[in-house]
């Protein structure tokens, strides 16, 4: 029995041992752009990817406003499905759309994701770029080195998922249970 409902958790950087099909890696980066009287800046807590054939989904938990990911995923076309962004207990989420295709034993560099987050308000949208950086490549290739010694770097292959350029309406998601009450924003 299979629940298609439930999405197979990703570590933020894989293991070298445990990595079998591909290896993507990629840069989050969470930035506001506007004025915020919040204590917490936002910060991207998780995003979710779909294997387009298989309908298999894969979230990756980021935790961090400026992060490396390295993931081993199978072969195939994915779609970028939504991203959580939280700010302290306040936690919003976004259905985003970007598609890349991983081949078979190619390690791809997915680029820098840039999440520009507006001042929260009502009808607060996320700005998402997905671009290539030649200095984050350059880290990229060393995290490689570093973390996967027996990967050649230098064959990293450039793939920026398509559109680039991507704005979503964030929607506002109620804090979990065990939160205290006064965390609510809204009690309609």
């Amino acid at each position: 029995m299979t629940l298609s409902g439930c999405a197979t958790e990703l570590p933020l950087t894989v293991a070298e041992p445990e990595v079998s099909g591909t290896l993507a890696v990629g840069r989050v980066v969470t930035t506001i752009t506007g004025e915020s009287q919040r204590v917490y800046p936002p910060e991207l807590r998780s995003f979710e990817v779909i294997n387009t054939e298989s309908e298999e989904r894969f979230k990756v938990y980021v935790k961090s406003e400026d992060e490396y990911f390295s993931l081993s995923l199978p072969p195939g076309h994915y779609k970028i499905n939504r991203v959580q962004i939280s700010e302290g207990p306040f936690l919003s989420m976004a259905q985003l759309t970007g598609s890349f295709v991983l081949e078979p034993g190619v390690m791809t560099f997915l680029g820098t994701w840039r999440f520009g987050i507006d001042s929260p308000k009502y009808g607060r949208q996320v700005m998402v770029s997905m671009i290539h950086d030649e200095q984050d490549q350059k880290q990229a290739q060393q995290f490689v080195k570093d973390s996967y010694p027996t990967f050649d770097a230098r064959s990293m292959v450039i793939l920026i998922p398509e559109p680039s350029h991507v704005q979503s309406r964030l929607f506002e998601v109620m804090p979990y249970p065990n939160n205290p009450r006064y965390f609510r924003r809204h009690w309609w």
